[in-house]
């Protein structure tokens, strides 16, 4: 992602570690660049589960120093929010710079329909099969979130069954429009030949 795009760039999180992605995002929107992340939920962790939620509940234990009723730290549950607290730790956020680097960045669990039908990239230096040492423990936001009390689990589960069986469709459908394009081309090129040696 070294060159600057002016659409927005985006990112399939499915297979990506949380903290090298989440720096990763955070350099280019504070450069500029407008980012969507999808399939939140499909991000690794590294790290047994059983660890990563011991840490989270060690977390959700934080509470306000002097008030525990008012605004301590905010525990979110859904993937995108986990993701959205890891880059916001990473810029400036208090500062206007920061502001307006966070208001650059779209998170979603699943792929939404805006985003189903366009090129999705793949950042190298932060996926788990380049970055990880093969045999090492690891754990989906997903299922993270589920144990701490996110109730959206199936429902993502079950439209991204849905588009994935859409997708399987169109990719068919143009399978079978290119290779009839290319019979065709193959079938005229005699004609086209004989029109060539016209002078047309």
């Amino acid at each position: 992602m070294a060159t600057f795009s002016s659409t927005p760039i985006i990112i399939d999180g499915k297979g990506h570690l949380l903290g090298r992605l989440a720096s990763i995002i955070s350099k280019q929107i504070l450069s500029g660049q407008k980012i969507v992340v999808v399939r939140c939920e499909e991000i690794n962790i590294s790290g047994s589960f059983f660890r990563n939620k011991l840490r989270y509940h060690n977390f959700l234990h934080k509470r306000h120093i002097v008030n525990p009723k008012k605004s301590g730290p905010f525990h979110h549950r859904a993937p995108s929010k986990i993701l959205f607290r890891a880059i916001r730790g990473m810029t400036p956020h208090k500062t206007p710079r920061g502001a307006a680097a966070l208001e650059r960045l779209k998170l979603f669990e699943g792929v939404p329909p805006p985003y189903d039908h366009k090129k999705r990239m793949v950042v190298p230096e932060a996926l788990r099969v380049l970055r990880l040492k093969p045999g090492r423990k690891y754990c989906t936001v997903k299922r993270l979130s589920h144990e701490v009390g996110w109730g959206y689990k199936d429902v993502v589960d079950r439209l991204e069954e849905k588009r994935k069986i859409k997708a399987e469709a169109f990719h068919q459908r143009k399978i079978t429009a290119l290779k009839l394009r290319q019979k065709a081309v193959s079938d005229a090129s005699p004609s086209f030949e004989k029109l060539t040696t016209l002078g047309y």
